[in-house]
C-alpha cells in the first residue's frame, strides 16, 4: 500500500464519517477511527481516536479493501489467542 500522510482541512474532517470497531475497548483504550472522506473519491481516512486532529493516513479504495479483504482472511492475525 502506498498512503499518503495528509492534514485534512477541519471542513474536509468535517466530511469524514469516522467509524470505531466494536470491537474496541470501550474503557479509553488506544483505537483508530477510519471513514470515507466525503469529497467522492473514493478514499478512506485512518487516524487515531486520541489525537483526532492528528496526521491522518489516506488511502484509495484498492487499498483499503486489499486491506480489510487481508483481516477478514486472517493475514492480520499477529498474536495467538
Amino acid at each position: 500500500m502506498s498512503e499518503t500522510h495528509e492534514t485534512l482541512s477541519p471542513q474536509e474532517r468535517s466530511r469524514v464519517a469516522w467509524h470505531i470497531s466494536t470491537y474496541s475497548p470501550n474503557n479509553g483504550g488506544n483505537c483508530v477511527e477510519a471513514g470515507p472522506l466525503g469529497d467522492g473519491s473514493e478514499r478512506v481516512a485512518v487516524r487515531h481516536s486520541h489525537h483526532p486532529d492528528a496526521e491522518v493516513i489516506v488511502y484509495t479504495r484498492a487499498e483499503w479493501e486489499a486491506f480489510t479483504a487481508g483481516v477478514r482472511n486472517g493475514e492480520f492475525d499477529f498474536f495467538p489467542r
